[in-house]
């Protein structure tokens, strides 16, 4: 079965810029990270964990305990580029966390059960 991002023009446009060396335009990139945001959030329904993607979007995920105020206790968090590389397998979770291009806090914040996307 075909992974959900395949079919947006706009991940596919910002993992072409970065496979380049160039930036993504700002609305192609805050599409593409909303889009695997928006997938994740289906494929790991729940509200354990707060996945966040300066300054372009954040989602809550993962089945267990739902937070409802205050700093919550599982955040997960990363720029862009890496977002985009980690949720499509160009990039491997424990070499992401490893390199500290992800910044992963609490005890339900290991969310590479459900990635790559």
């Amino acid at each position: 079965m075909p992974s959900p991002y395949v079919k947006s023009a706009a991940v596919a446009a910002a993992l072409s810029a970065l496979d380049e060396g160039r930036t993504p335009d700002r609305s192609v990139f805050r599409e593409a990270v909303r889009a695997l945001l928006t997938t994740l959030g289906e494929r790991a329904p729940g509200r354990s964990v707060e996945v966040r993607v300066p300054p372009y979007g954040v989602v809550q995920c993962v089945p267990g305990p739902r937070h409802t105020r205050g700093v919550p206790p599982n955040v997960v968090e990363t720029d862009p580029a890496t977002w985009l590389r980690v949720a499509t397998g160009r990039l491997d979770w424990a070499d992401a966390i490893t390199q500290g291009r992800v910044r992963a806090s609490g005890i339900r914040a290991d969310i590479s059960a459900y990635l790559p996307l």
